[in-house]
């Protein structure tokens, strides 16, 4: 089964190389993003299962697209290729799928497309680790720092309300509602749950399906449900209930510090 791949760097040249040495593996198709912003909208739409990131691109970076991808059901496998930092590289080393450095080496190459052939055949998906969770967080996208409040539509007018106090946000057809204790608020200027996860980065909140992303600090309690999911009860007035998808349990609880 083919693997859809995409090469994600600002520089054409690098794009084209990366193209070139790929050739050699013909189950490997590939398109091809200049940007952030272009990455993170072929990440949404597509079924793309594995991603070549350059780290230092103009605009957004590599860290933002690797964030903004965790939103969805099913994230692709990352790969960086880069000239970052000796430091950088042994930490992504130990928490990422894999690194190439440039300029990329065919032997190389092939076995890191080797280790993504593996975690790709694995029943569930791969889940960001706990650490390199931390190091996004750190990191904040190269400089990047949380948002401490959301531009919400009230009352035809483009309010802020404080992160803190939202409960959740969910998708409903094709807005998001920020839901707080007392209103359910339509988001502004954010389109989809994995832009939501973005912007909010750093903070405590985590995508329990593809239609919620709950605030970690209000979950008043949770527990096992069937189909190898979770139950989690917010710390609303109205104890509203979220179920945690099967693929997303392992990253919840971490979350929680419980793994």
């Amino acid at each position: 089964m083919p693997i859809r791949a995409l090469i994600v760097d600002d520089e054409a040249p690098a794009r084209d190389e990366l193209l070139y040495l790929l050739q050699a593996h013909p189950d490997i198709e590939c398109s091809q993003a200049d940007t952030a912003e272009a990455a993170l909208a072929i990440i949404a739409q597509d079924d793309t299962d594995l991603v070549f990131q350059d780290i230092q691109m103009p605009g957004q970076d590599g860290f933002q697209v690797l964030a903004g991808a965790q939103g969805l059901e099913r994230p692709p496998v990352f790969v960086f290729v880069t000239a970052f930092d000796t430091h950088a590289i042994r930490a992504f080393e130990e928490n990422a799928a894999d690194y190439l450095l440039k300029p990329v080496s065919p032997d190389r190459l092939a076995k890191s497309l080797e280790r993504v052939r593996k975690l790709l055949a694995e029943p569930a998906p791969p889940l960001l680790s706990s650490a390199l969770t931390r190091l996004l967080s750190s990191a904040g996208g190269l400089g990047a720092k949380p948002l401490g409040r959301l531009a919400v539509e009230q009352g035809g007018r483009i309010g802020l309300i404080p992160t803190s106090d939202i409960v959740l946000i969910e998708a409903e057809e094709k807005r998001l509602l920020a839901i707080t204790n007392t209103e359910r608020l339509p988001c502004h200027g954010l389109a989809t749950l994995a832009k939501a996860a973005e912007r909010l980065a750093g903070l405590p909140f985590f995508q329990a399906n593809r239609a919620q992303l709950i605030n970690m600090e209000r979950i008043a309690e949770f527990a096992p449900w069937f189909g190898g999911k979770y139950c989690v009860v917010m710390a609303d007035p109205a104890r509203t209930e979220v179920t945690v998808s099967r693929n997303r349990v392992r990253a919840f609880k971490e979350g929680l510090g419980i793994l």
